[in-house]
């Protein structure tokens, strides 16, 4: 059993980027001056020469991270996710999507839970801009383990990765020894019969403390960890709707273009199941400490277990 750690996941990602250079050659970073936020120094202080801060140009970013591709690198460009997938939404679908390019999008502060910043930069738009360009690949994971699995998988898979970070620490679920990491494929964390919670990045966390909650009540949950938005594992999420008969989908994202309706997508198409959205409402945020935030706007355990229990009501 792994040790249960505390990392926000962008921490992990500059661990994991730093650990897997000598192992990977071909990475480099590029960052739009936001080294320190992203975590992405950690790389840049071990290897300088293979780091590149672009300044506040995001879009040049992607171009150079293109270019970069095309030369047999490996570049990982990283900036908030606001910058990253929204800013440079164009130079991301011309010049690294269309040409299916080897680049890995970094979008860190994603959601709500970047707090003080504000509306301004709690992005919670990416997921739906990324998983709408042909090609790209959307990770979102959930804690230390899952984050640091991801950048290794996102550097063996060729092609357009998306990568979404957050900037609060949690609590890492995913500690069992045969924790198994492979893009498009979820993880049942939690076995369940009458409800399925299909979580992603920070909400996993939250569903898990939902679940437990909600076992104490007589109501059995199980919990899905959907580390990748795009592929989606469709055999997982219908296999749990022909079991459980109900799905509450959880995730720091607008409720529009996001994970709810992915899965409802799929089930509309394969297993007509009553699907339950659990996100920001089609609203901006505001600034706030991250942890009152995520409460304000049903983003945290207490709001999903209550939403489980009126929609097992109806």
């Amino acid at each position: 059993m792994a040790e249960v750690v505390k990392y926000a996941t962008r921490e992990s990602f500059g661990m994991a980027l730093t650990e897997l250079a000598e192992q990977y050659p071909e990475v480099v970073v590029l960052d739009a001056d936001l080294a320190a936020a992203t975590k992405t120094g950690m790389f840049k202080k071990k290897y300088p020469d293979r780091f590149i801060d672009c300044g506040i140009a995001e879009c040049n970013m992607v171009g150079i991270a293109a270019g970069l591709a095309t030369c047999g690198k490996i570049p990982f460009a990283a900036s908030f996710a606001m910058f990253s997938a929204g800013r440079a939404f164009e130079q991301v679908r011309n010049s690294v999507a269309y040409p299916k390019l080897n680049v890995k999008i970094v979008g860190s502060h994603a959601g709500i839970s970047v707090g003080e910043d504000g509306a301004t930069h709690q992005c919670n738009e990416d997921i739906a801009l990324m998983r709408s360009i042909p090609g790209m690949v959307v990770l979102n994971p959930a804690d230390h383990y899952e984050m640091k699995a991801a950048v290794k998988a996102a550097i063996e898979h060729y092609g357009p990765v998306y990568i979404r970070l957050g900037r609060l620490a949690v609590e890492s679920v995913n500690n069992n020894d045969d924790y198994k990491f492979e893009i498009g494929k979820g993880i049942t964390l939690r076995d369940g019969k009458d409800v399925t919670i299909v979580a992603t990045g920070l909400l996993v966390g939250e569903s898990l403390k939902a679940a437990k909650a909600l076992a104490e009540q007589g109501i059995d949950a199980r919990v899905i960890d959907i580390h990748t938005i795009k592929p989606l594992d469709r055999e997982l999420i219908v296999k749990a709707a022909k079991e459980t008969g109900l799905i509450v989908t959880a995730e720091e994202h607008n409720v529009i273009g996001g994970l709810g309706e992915a899965v409802s997508s799929v089930l509309c198409e394969e297993c007509p199941t009553r699907v339950v959205k659990i996100g920001v409402n089609d609203e901006f945020g505001h600034s706030g400490p991250a942890v009152k935030l995520l409460e304000q706007f049903g983003l945290c355990a207490s709001h999903i277990e209550e939403v489980v229990k009126t929609a097992l009501k109806k």
